[in-house]
């Protein structure tokens, strides 16, 4: 489960010149400083408390690290827009039109299929 703040400003991961996550093709390489991306660390304990309180075994795979700092994973310029992949005039605009809210394929939700993958084989 990710609960991390959609990484919209390219100043999140110290790029003030960036425009949002256009034009990111690296992911963040320095991890000796969190990032401060909005991501609110008191959900993370309380879903811990729920799960661990919980009848029925429940596993929490908590990826929220691993997403905030894949700058690059995110679809940007090259999104659709109601079933219609962006015109080049939107493109040239990504301050308006970079999708960097969702992430794509291939790319991070592999690696996320992969934990999952991984913690269900070891687990049966």
């Amino acid at each position: 489960m990710c609960i991390c703040k959609c990484n919209i400003r390219s100043l999140d991961w110290n790029n003030p010149d960036g425009i949002k996550c256009s034009k990111e093709t690296a992911p963040v390489l320095n991890m000796t400083t969190p990032l401060n991306v909005g991501t609110d660390s008191r959900l993370l304990v309380v879903e811990a408390n729920v799960t661990q309180s919980m009848n029925v075994p429940v596993y929490l795979l908590n990826i929220t690290t691993l997403s905030e700092y894949r700058k690059d994973a995110h679809t940007s310029i090259y999104t659709t827009r109601q079933g219609q992949l962006l015109t080049e005039e939107q493109q040239a605009d990504p301050k308006i039109y970079a999708d960097c809210i969702h992430w794509c394929l291939p790319g991070l939700p592999d690696t996320w299929n992969e934990f999952l993958y991984t913690h269900i084989i070891s687990h049966t």
